[in-house]
């Protein structure tokens, strides 16, 4: 996306690509919640990897953006059970401790992106549009 106004591209433009966030930091998922609905994007906030998986709306998920470091279920646990259930779409993973083991084990369950915190915008957004636009 190259400003702030592009929309991003949705099955049916009615209805804004569905982006989750789920992150155990309330500041981190309401400044992603904020900005990625700034560009057009619908997006749904989780503080946690149980409270995501309860979740019954699958169908409707562009993207997944995932903390993996989190209290509980951790954002690998979360691609481990969303991988037994069959549930496939995108993952961007997100952290600020990062290490060979995790960043393979991330790959093993098909995260698209890894992103380390902080992170820019532009970066995300990139991500984001990199994904959306290999669905459409």
């Amino acid at each position: 996306m190259n400003s702030a106004t592009d929309r991003p591209a949705a099955a049916d433009d009615s209805h804004p690509t569905v982006v989750c966030i789920v992150d155990d930091d309330a500041s981190v998922r309401k400044s992603l919640c904020n900005l990625l609905r700034s560009v057009g994007y619908r997006a749904q906030v989780y503080g946690s990897g149980e409270a995501f998986l309860a979740e019954q709306r699958f169908d409707e998920i562009a993207c997944l953006l995932l903390d993996l470091r989190m209290p509980g279920l951790s954002g690998i646990d979360v691609m481990r059970e969303l991988q037994r259930r069959a549930r496939r779409f995108p993952v961007i993973c997100m952290s600020a401790h990062w290490d060979e083991a995790t960043l393979a084990e991330s790959g093993h369950y098909r995260a698209v992106h890894c992103l380390s915190k902080p992170f820019e915008e532009e970066a995300l957004l990139q991500a984001l549009e990199s994904v959306v636009h290999r669905q459409h």
